[in-house]
Parts: structure tokens; sequence; C-alpha cells
């Protein structure tokens, strides 16, 4: 049996990871930041399974490449996908999709450090994009702008 793990945020009485996270960090002048990789899903897809299926593929891509510099990437259909799932949605853009799919991201956008632009045209790209600046959160348009960060103390423990 696997051993049990300890949340060491869950002593914290405000239950902030990110505001106790640097503990786990090296001190650097560019630490590791949780960013959100926002781009078209279904925008251009007519809905076609393949093509949402490629978009999708394409943020997971980019968010390896985020996450080999040391960050960490999260994108908005990770979460919302599942939920879509289990929520019942029968078919893309019914009212149990549209309940859960945007409302994620833009809960996202408030928890992330920032946020990630690429690919084309999207509304709802470009909306976690206008939250995220309306915030003061940095938003980048290539991952060359975002720099590698130091990794974390717990990685560089295994």
């Amino acid at each position: 049996m696997a051993p049990l793990t300890i949340n060491r945020y869950r002593s914290y009485p405000d239950r902030s990871y990110r505001k106790h996270r640097s503990k786990d960090m090296c001190n650097s002048p560019n630490p590791p930041k949780l960013i959100l990789v926002a781009g078209p899903y279904r925008s251009n897809t007519d809905d076609d399974p393949l093509l949402m299926h490629a978009n999708y593929r394409r943020m997971n891509e980019v968010a390896l490449e985020i996450f080999r510099m040391g960050h960490l990437p999260l994108t908005g259909e990770a979460i919302a996908l599942p939920l879509i799932e289990v929520a019942g949605s029968q078919t893309i853009g019914d009212a149990v999709w549209n309940e859960i799919f945007h409302p994620v991201g833009r809960r996202l956008v408030a928890q992330v450090d920032a946020v990630l632009r690429i690919g084309g045209p999207s509304i709802g790209a470009d909306e976690m994009v206008s939250l995220a600046r309306s915030t003061g959160k940095p938003v980048y348009l290539s991952t060359a702008e975002i720099g590698s960060a130091t990794t974390w103390q717990s990685d560089e423990k295994q």
C-alpha cells in the first residue's frame, strides 16, 4: 500500500498555496509561475472533433514546453472537459457545456500568475487575456517571452 502524502499547505489558515509556495522554491529572479495556456478549442472547427482534438493537443504541446522551462502550466480544457462529461453534457455547446466550459477558464485566470495566448482566433482565449490584463497579470504571446524558471526544490529532491 502506498504511503499517504501530507498536504504541506493544509496548515496555513488561509489555505493559500500561492502565498506560501515560495518555501518550496529556490530564490530566483524568475521563480516558477502557474501559467494558463489559452488558445482556440472550438473556434474555426465547426465542432469537428478531430479539429478540436488538434487544438487541444497543440495547447498540451505548449504546456509541456512551459513545464520543461520550470513552470507549472495548465489548460482550462484539462479541468473543464472532465467536468462537462461527468455533468452529463450531450453535445458540444449544450446548456451543461456552457455552464462549465468558459466559467472554468474565468476562475482559473483569477488563480494563475500569467496567461500564455497561443493559436488563432478565439473569443474565449481573448476573454482570458482580457481578464488577465485587467488584473495586471502578465500575458505572454510566445514561450520565448516567459523565460526559464528556477526548478522547484521538490523536483531536485528526486
